[in-house]
């Protein structure tokens, strides 16, 4: 049977629709980090994205290949996932918009918020690679994609994330809409003596369990994580 992360490990790919404490295990990844409006088009971002998935096919599919994996197993290729920060700023530079509506999750969320300075944000974008994964496949696989599609993957690297203590929540709808949600997060942290702890190297965290190409934004799930401590 093919190794699907997402349903062999729920716990950290579909949360619940409401804030929930996790304690997430040291992750592998491959990465790309950058700069900038993620919606900018042709812009590093997107670029960033397409070279993370030339080389996570390439790792998946390098049992037909002559080079071999130790401990390699057949696996669905994990989500997108990202995180993101901006410089000098704790959690997001968020504009309040008056809003006395629930969230598209039905929670209460009386502040509503947006980002108005997406060419600001710091991105690492990343997913997830099997234990079996060292650096040296992730090294191959550069080549490979490059010799095969002629795509320069120079900046992706193997990358490692232990987010230990969070608070995760599922997030419906359109990424502008996600800081009603996280809201909602903070109410239930504040209420339970957790506070965010975003700094040294711990982020927002975002895991993207919808193409938005294929289906509208109200209908996009996100999991949304936030690194905490207690207070």
């Amino acid at each position: 049977m093919v190794y699907d992360f997402k349903k062999e490990m729920k716990e950290f790919y579909v949360p619940k629709n409401k804030p929930e404490i996790v304690i997430v295990p040291k992750t592998n990844y491959i990465a790309v980090q950058g700069r900038g409006d993620p919606n900018e088009e042709g812009g590093t971002y997107q670029q960033a994205i397409s070279i993370l998935y030339a080389v996570a096919y390439t790792l998946k599919m390098s049992y037909r290949s002559d080079y071999k994996i130790e401990g390699f197993f057949e696996y669905v290729v994990p989500p997108l996932e990202g995180f993101w920060w901006q410089d000098n700023v704790d959690g997001f530079d968020l504009l309040r918009c008056e809003s006395n509506s629930k969230n598209n999750l039905g929670l209460d969320a009386p502040n509503g918020f947006h980002y108005p300075n997406k060419s600001d944000f710091n991105w690492i974008s990343v997913i997830r690679l099997p234990d079996f994964m060292k650096k040296k496949d992730v090294e191959w696989a550069k080549k490979a994609a490059f010799q095969k599609k002629k795509l320069d993957c120079s900046l992706v690297e193997f990358y490692t994330v232990d987010e230990g203590l969070c608070v995760q929540i599922m997030h419906l709808g359109a990424y502008d809409d996600e800081s009603m949600t996280i809201s909602v997060m903070d109410k239930f942290l504040k209420e339970n003596e957790y506070e965010n702890d975003m700094d040294n190297g711990r982020f927002h965290h975002e895991i993207y369990l919808s193409d938005p190409r294929k289906s509208a934004p109200e209908k996009w799930r996100t999991v949304i994580r936030h690194p905490i401590k207690k207070i």
